[in-house]
């Protein structure tokens, strides 16, 4: 029996996962959760092998709690399954810690394969993200400036273009101004941007933010 655990900000999102989840007999919901901060503690408190989770929720997203699960709880999986396109975000979130990452746009059974997949310690690439990875190993000119990022890098990229402040990064992530400001410093120069609205642009350009 694979158990589970559904991070999704929508009730009727994880309401459908799980009455698809009952269908079988492998698959077990033990918990639910409605954001990155109750994820966290969902994983601290209730034994699961893979937990089914969401990118875009209010407050911390799933992009900040990747890191804090993994630090907590290394041994679940983690299967995105978010509505942003592979290529935004894929490969970005499997080499900070992800499992696997699925389009909320796949077909359901594939969810079920991706599960099956994780719970034994293994990659899931869907045929999308496998086609990103030949693509990053074949291709000789860099990749898009935000692939340079860092994981933190790229969690305080995100938060500066949807307008968040220093302070509240900080708070958010766990750091001082001053590292925040060295973050903010540092993508600057890997993305040869200059301001936030720089950064904001850029971030919409690529559907990185809604």
């Amino acid at each position: 029996m694979i158990s589970i655990g559904i991070v999704d900000d929508h009730a009727i999102v994880r309401g459908g996962l799980k009455d698809f989840f009952s269908q079988h007999v492998d698959l077990r919901v033990v918990g639910e959760a409605g954001s990155g901060r109750e994820a966290i503690d969902l994983v601290r408190c209730t034994p699961m092998d893979v937990l089914v989770m969401d990118l875009s929720m209010p407050g911390q997203s799933g992009i900040d709690a990747i890191a804090m699960i993994r630090a907590k709880a290394a041994d679940v999986a983690i299967l995105v399954l978010s509505g942003f396109p592979e290529e935004h975000y894929a490969m970005n979130l499997i080499r900070q810690g992800a499992s696997g990452y699925l389009n909320k746009a796949c077909e359901p059974i594939e969810i079920v394969d991706a599960i099956r997949t994780v719970s034994l310690g293994r990659r899931y690439l869907s045929p999308a993200v496998a086609e990103l990875l030949a693509e990053q190993l074949t291709r000789k000119e860099a990749g898009a400036p935000h692939e340079s990022l860092s994981k933190r890098e790229f969690q305080v990229f995100l938060k500066l273009s949807t307008g968040e402040t220093a302070g509240v990064i900080a708070a958010a992530l766990s750091l001082s101004v001053k590292t925040v400001s060295t973050y903010r410093t540092r993508l600057m120069e890997k993305m040869h941007l200059a301001s936030n609205s720089d950064l904001t642009y850029y971030a919409v350009k690529h559907n990185l933010i809604q």
